[in-house]
């Protein structure tokens, strides 16, 4: 793996107005960072900066009214959106008011490491669409769960080394070996966590799906855009931090639990957008799999299995109509 001081800046190309786009809720600490790093870059970098608040009850509001930057817009939902509804409104507003040639995505707990726009705006992307970033840990670990991949059921060589376990993730995730290249990857796969494209794409394509609420809405966006012709690359040296606690609890267990409904959910869409029909005999592998994660949340293990069985009714049959009041009423604690 790269050291952050062997990534080099490379001579710029300059790919016009750059417009950031962070969705937070209830994250306060994180985002008073990524909006510092963000702002920290000269305006030829960063032509705007977007926060998309989910309805925040931590002083979130209070904070950004407080910012003087004049490239910070703040947007506040009246409710919890989620990711893909947060997504979905700063990216509407980026096009209708923003007039930007590209989108940089990330969470509240994403961020760009130092220099890393500057490379971005250095680049030659003529034979790109969209670009991801390389996610790391705090610790400099790279971030297994913003690792982008190959769909392996398109191209038969990945699916059989995924079939087989071969490398583990690397039967189609990119191996880390990746990581330490210099020059794009092809990808048909990623994350919002250090996602780059341009805006002429969401012209051409449109948005994720709001009804997603989180996890997998950046997966199933991006391969529509691949499976419709979009060329989207890794590219190594555009790094950023990943400081996520989403499975902070015993052993990689949920937190707060009620994301147990629509990470399994939307897996199951996201596989199924993949896969086709396919995915029918992995089903009972990947159900087994999801259930025997329960023993990961000792007294609540009623409940995590009553939101994962919800999570697969719901993603085999592709309703996307239960409400985030709905889910939450499925646990036994918010």
């Amino acid at each position: 793996m790269p050291s952050r001081e062997s990534v080099m800046p490379i001579p710029p190309h300059n790919q016009g107005r750059l417009v950031a786009i962070v969705v937070t809720y209830n994250r306060l600490h994180q985002l008073k960072v990524t909006v510092d790093r963000l702002l920290a870059s000269p305006e030829s970098e960063l032509a705007q900066l977007i926060v998309v608040d989910n309805a925040s009850t931590d002083g979130t509001a209070d904070w950004l009214a407080t910012c003087t930057d004049p490239r910070l817009i703040s947007l506040r939902a009246e409710r919890n959106e989620g990711g893909a509804g947060g997504f979905v409104r700063g990216m509407t507003a980026a096009m209708a008011a923003s007039a930007p040639d590209w989108l940089v995505l990330m969470d509240d707990d994403g961020r760009p490491e130092a220099g890393t726009l500057a490379r971005f705006h250095g680049l030659d992307l003529s034979g790109w669409d969209a670009l991801a970033a390389a996610v790391f840990l705090p610790d400099g670990a790279i971030c297994d769960m913003n690792r982008p991949s190959r769909n392996p059921f398109a191209r038969p060589a990945v699916f059989l080394r995924t079939l087989l376990r071969l490398g583990g993730r690397e039967g189609f995730h990119l191996s880390r070996a990746d990581y330490s290249q210099s020059t794009p990857r092809p990808i048909d796969i990623t994350s919002f966590v250090g996602f780059f494209l341009r805006a002429d794409l969401v012209r051409r394509f449109g948005y994720p799906d709001p009804r997603l609420f989180v996890y997998a809405e950046d997966g199933l966006y991006t391969l529509g855009l691949s499976k419709a012709g979009a060329r989207i690359a890794f590219h190594p040296a555009l790094r950023f931090e990943h400081d996520l606690s989403t499975f902070s609890g015993a052993a990689g267990g949920f937190n707060p639990l009620w994301k147990v409904y629509y990470y399994h959910r939307n897996l199951l869409l996201l596989y199924r957008a993949a896969a086709g029909p396919l995915l029918w005999p992995l089903l009972v592998m990947l159900v087994a799999k999801w259930a025997l994660k329960a023993r990961w949340h000792p007294g609540e293990r009623a409940c995590y299995l009553c939101l994962l069985w919800h999570a697969i009714r719901d993603g085999l049959g592709r309703r996307l109509t239960l409400s985030h009041d709905e889910v939450l009423a499925l646990c036994c604690k918010d």
